[in-house]
């Protein structure tokens, strides 16, 4: 009988000491208040994208976070990014109108974010994909796909910047 009682003594106590995985104020890094976010490049031809995917990158910091955005000088870390590709593919065409029924937009990013202090990399994302499939024949231009990939990257990118478990 004491011999179970202390088998279950000691799973308790390796039970109590590894917790369930959950911890109390998110997944974001408790290490890190400031943020500065520069301007993405880009090596695509379309204009305006990479200012369109760094003010929706700082949107998404600035309300999904709990860090701050900070001038570059007084910030902890700093994430860079570049537009690599975006790429349209069009499905399943209408046969009567010719136009596609179906489009997909896929944007690829390279990204990184490092900290100012130590130097340490904490994300390195080599190539990013985000992906939005629109419907023409439903009124969804190109210009809406393209915001809405933009959208689904800034939310993947501020992702990345969750704590390493």
């Amino acid at each position: 009988m004491t011999r179970n009682v202390l088998w279950l003594a000691l799973g308790l106590s390796l039970f109590v000491q590894t917790g369930c995985g959950y911890r109390a104020g998110g997944p974001y890094r408790t290490d890190v208040q400031t943020v500065y976010v520069d301007m993405f490049g880009s090596k695509e031809f379309r204009r305006d994208l990479e200012f369109q995917l760094t003010e929706a990158v700082k949107k998404r910091i600035g309300s999904d976070t709990p860090y701050r955005l900070a001038p570059r000088e007084k910030a902890d870390t700093i994430l860079t990014g570049e537009v690599l590709e975006v790429r349209q593919a069009a499905f399943a065409e209408d046969f009567r109108s010719r136009q596609p029924r179906d489009k997909q937009t896929t944007l690829a990013v390279r990204m990184q974010w490092r900290d100012l202090r130590s130097g340490k990399m904490l994300a390195d994302v080599p190539v990013q994909l985000a992906a939005v499939d629109t419907l023409p024949p439903a009124g969804e231009s190109d210009r809406f796909a393209e915001n809405r990939v933009v959208d689904a990257m800034a939310r993947q990118i501020v992702a990345r910047m969750y704590e390493d478990w």
